[in-house]
């Protein structure tokens, strides 16, 4: 073998070995559906989240009568939308930077949202701001207070 085949089948196995350890470093977060958690009803735990683009957020069917979907209006521009059916636990993998709402359908207004921020929100902060003063009920307090945790960072 020669010493140009040699040094270009070490760097393609460098370059494996690299994309290989990327891909297993990306995370899986949990994130509960509730009826009840600390006093509050109708909650995701942990309400806000903060991952790294290629990461995952498991949805998980803790209480029945919960799902979990995007709002398109607080999708970042390229990001994928997404729904976990009705007492199911499902993983989402978020790619596009930004922030990332969501809803369980029966019990927005009751204030049941949530925040995936993906990598720098900056993406789409503003626009997905100004969609959470426009949630019914409870959910405007709750955006609000969200909002307030993903400044603080």
């Amino acid at each position: 073998m020669t010493s140009y085949l040699r040094t270009a089948l070490a760097g393609l196995a460098f370059a494996a070995a690299a994309t290989a350890g990327a891909a297993a470093q990306a995370e899986t977060v949990e994130v509960e559906m509730l009826s009840n958690a600390d006093g509050q009803v109708m909650v995701f735990k942990p309400a806000v989240v903060h991952v790294e683009p290629g990461d995952t957020v498991r949805f998980v069917a803790t209480d029945p009568g919960h799902n979990a979907q995007s709002m398109p209006e607080m999708t970042p521009e390229g990001g994928k939308s997404f729904e976990v059916p009705f007492n199911e636990t499902k993983e989402v993998t978020f790619e596009t930077e930004g922030v990332h709402g969501y809803i369980c359908n029966p019990h927005h207004a009751m204030g049941m949202v949530g925040l995936t921020v993906v990598g720098d929100p900056s993406a789409n902060l503003e626009q997905a701001r100004q969609a959470a003063k426009k949630a019914p009920g409870r959910a405007k307090q709750r955006f609000a207070d969200y909002f307030a945790q993903v400044d603080a960072q």
